[in-house]
């Protein structure tokens, strides 16, 4: 899918940002479509910068040839506070398994990312079938911000919880300090901030087209294959309870 019809990216330099060479990254067997992209954001405020920011890797991603859907965590119950029949849970779940690439954009709190953002990881399920977690072989990047100075406390934490997903997270982050200055209203401007977003979401978009069509093999584990799915979909769904 190209730019949405009427999408407003005045930050973006054009000329700086050609299409990606899809045929230099697609797998033989890639499906073809555009990528399918998730954005996860850690704060129920109104203004949240965190929401703010991933609707601007939105519009960059999508001018870039993505699909995206952003996950509204208002409304979604505590882990274990409810069940996993919840309908915020099988949203969130449902697009999980839709997506093959992921941004996770916190506040830091504390020196940490906010429980909000920790409460929709812990929702995904471990596994679905066999050892398989609905996260495994997919790419994901990561960004945080911030109240004050620049910190990577939460990217820092993010990047374990994207290896523990079995995911595949790109090397480039994000991290926008004293974010409240940074913003124009609802709209991160043209300067230093906005130019590493797009490259994190060049790079995103460039490791989703060169993963997605090998997943399958890349992902492919040893002692996956040496226990059958029903024992393994049963050890993993016991640590899952």
């Amino acid at each position: 899918m190209a730019d949405t019809p009427g999408e407003d990216i005045p930050a973006l330099r054009l000329e700086a940002l050609p299409g990606i060479d899809v045929e230099a990254l697609r797998a033989p067997d890639d499906p073809g479509h555009p990528p399918r992209i998730l954005l996860l954001y850690g704060s129920l405020r109104e203004a949240s910068f965190s929401r703010r920011s991933v609707e601007e890797a939105g519009r960059i991603l999508r001018h870039l040839g993505c699909e995206t859907r952003i996950f509204d965590p208002k409304g979604l119950p505590l882990v274990d506070g409810d069940e996993a029949s919840h309908p915020k849970v099988q949203e969130l779940r449902d697009l999980a398994i839709w997506s093959e690439g992921m941004v996770w954009s916190s506040p830091e709190r504390h020196g940490a990312m906010t429980g909000l953002m920790k409460t929709q990881i812990d929702w995904l399920p471990l596994s679905l079938q066999g050892g398989i977690r609905p996260t495994q072989g997919k790419t994901l990047a990561l960004m945080q911000v911030c109240g004050g100075s620049q910190s990577f406390n939460a990217v820092n934490q993010m990047r374990i919880l994207g290896r523990w997903m079995r995911m595949v997270t790109i090397p480039n982050q994000s991290s926008i300090a004293k974010a409240w200055l940074e913003f124009d209203g609802a709209r991160l401007p043209e300067g230093p901030f906005y130019r590493r977003v797009v490259d994190v979401m060049e790079e995103l978009v460039k490791f989703t087209w060169m993963v997605r069509g090998r997943a399958p093999y890349l992902v492919n584990r040893y002692s996956e294959r040496i226990e059958s799915v029903s024992d393994v979909h049963a050890r993993v769904s016991s640590k899952d309870s």
